[in-house]
C-alpha cells in the first residue's frame, strides 16, 4: 500500500488503563502483522480513567512494546498530542498544560521519554489554546520540526480559520506549518446545530474538508465507529443522532453491507477512506483490529457513495 493512501490508524487511548499491557501488546502485534502503520496516542491518555489522575499510560505501554520488539520502530509511525494533560492530578481542565512554547516543549520531551524514542512522526496540537498567542504556538511546533523531534505537525479540534491563520504565520516565520487535521467524523451525523455531549470534540465540517483539499492536508477522523454503536445493540447511538437522516443512512448501510457480505463497521471505514480520510480505530481485542484492517479491501463504488449521500 502506498503510504499516502488513506489508512486505518490504531487508536491507543485506552492502553494502560481500560486495556492492560498484555492485551495492548497483542493488539499492536496484530496491527503490525496486518500491515498497519500509524499509532495515535496523546500525552493526556487517559487521565480520566487513571487512578493517578494524569495522562501518560498509553505512551508508556507503547514504549514498553517498542522495547520488547526490537526493530519494530522502523515498521510503525507514531503520532502523539500535547495540550490537554493535567499538570495537577485530577484537575482538568483547570490545570491543562496548554499550548505555550514552554508547555509544548515540555510536553514533547516527556512524551519522548515515555515512548523511548528520539522523535515522533506526527505531533498534534490536541485542541485550541486561545490564551496563548497563535504565533507562539506555531513557533514552538516549527522549532520541534527544525530539531527533528517531530517530523510533521498537525492540528486536532481546531477551527478551519485558525488552522489557516497558523499556516500563514508559519510561512511568515519560515517554519514548518500544520499539514494535518484531526476531527470527529463518521458516516452518521448528529442533528444539525445540536452539540455533542463529549466536551472538546469538534466535528469535521465542509470548511475543514475544503481547506484540506485545497491545501493538500491530511485528514484523520476520531470516534469513527461511534464506540461500537453501528454493530452493538447494547451501545445505541447517542440521542443527538436520533433523527430521520440517521434512520435512512443506517438502512442504506444495512443494504450495502449485505450486498458486499461485510460488516457495518467495515463499510463505514471504507466510506471514510473513500473520502480520503484516515479513520482512527480503537480496539480492546485483537479480532476488532483485524476486522478493521479488512476494511481496506472493501471497494465502495460511486453508486454506493451516491446512495449514502441521497439518504441524508
Amino acid at each position: 500500500m502506498n503510504i499516502t493512501d488513506p489508512q486505518i490508524v490504531l487508536g491507543t487511548m485506552d492502553f494502560g488503563t481500560r486495556v492492560g499491557p498484555d492485551q495492548a501488546f497483542a493488539i499492536l502485534d496484530a496491527f503490525v502483522a496486518g500491515g498497519g502503520v500509524w499509532l495515535d496516542t496523546a500525552n493526556c491518555y487517559s487521565f480520566w480513567a487513571d487512578a493517578d489522575g494524569v495522562g501518560g499510560a498509553s505512551e508508556r505501554v507503547i514504549g514498553a512494546w517498542l522495547r520488547a520488539r526490537p526493530g519494530v520502530r522502523d515498521a510503525v509511525r507514531i503520532a502523539t498530542k500535547v495540550r490537554q494533560n493535567p499538570l495537577v492530578p485530577h484537575s482538568w481542565p483547570e490545570s491543562a498544560e496548554g499550548l505555550s512554547a514552554l508547555a509544548v516543549r515540555t510536553g514533547v520531551e516527556e512524551s519522548l521519554e515515555r515512548l523511548g524514542v528520539d522523535h515522533v512522526d506526527l505531533l498534534w496540537a490536541h485542541a485550541e489554546d486561545r490564551t496563548v498567542p497563535l504565533q507562539e504556538t506555531v513557533g514552538a511546533f516549527g522549532e520541534l520540526v527544525a530539531k527533528g523531534v517531530a517530523l510533521r505537525v498537525g492540528a486536532a479540534n481546531h477551527a478551519a480559520w485558525r488552522v489557516e491563520r497558523a499556516r500563514s504565520l508559519a510561512r511568515e516565520r519560515g517554519v514548518e506549518p500544520w499539514t494535518a487535521l484531526q476531527l470527529r467524523h463518521s458516516l452518521v451525523q448528529p442533528r444539525p446545530l445540536t452539540p455533542v455531549a463529549e466536551g472538546g470534540h469538534r466535528m469535521l465540517g465542509d470548511e475543514d474538508l475544503d481547506l484540506a483539499r485545497s491545501e493538500g492536508l491530511t485528514v484523520w477522523s476520531y470516534s469513527s465507529l461511534l464506540w461500537g454503536s453501528y454493530v452493538r445493540p447494547d451501545k445505541p447511538l447517542p440521542p443527538t443522532y436520533d433523527h430521520p437522516g440517521t434512520t435512512r443512512v443506517l438502512s442504506v448501510l444495512d443494504d450495502i453491507s449485505g450486498e458486499l457480505s461485510v460488516t457495518r463497521n467495515q463499510v463505514v471505514l471504507a466510506w471514510l477512506m473513500r473520502h480520503q480520510i484516515d479513520p482512527i480505530v480503537g480496539a480492546s481485542r485483537v479480532e476488532q483490529i483485524e476486522q478493521a484492517l479488512s476494511a481496506r479491501s472493501v471497494r465502495l463504488s460511486d453508486e454506493h457513495l451516491a446512495r449514502f449521500a441521497g439518504a441524508r
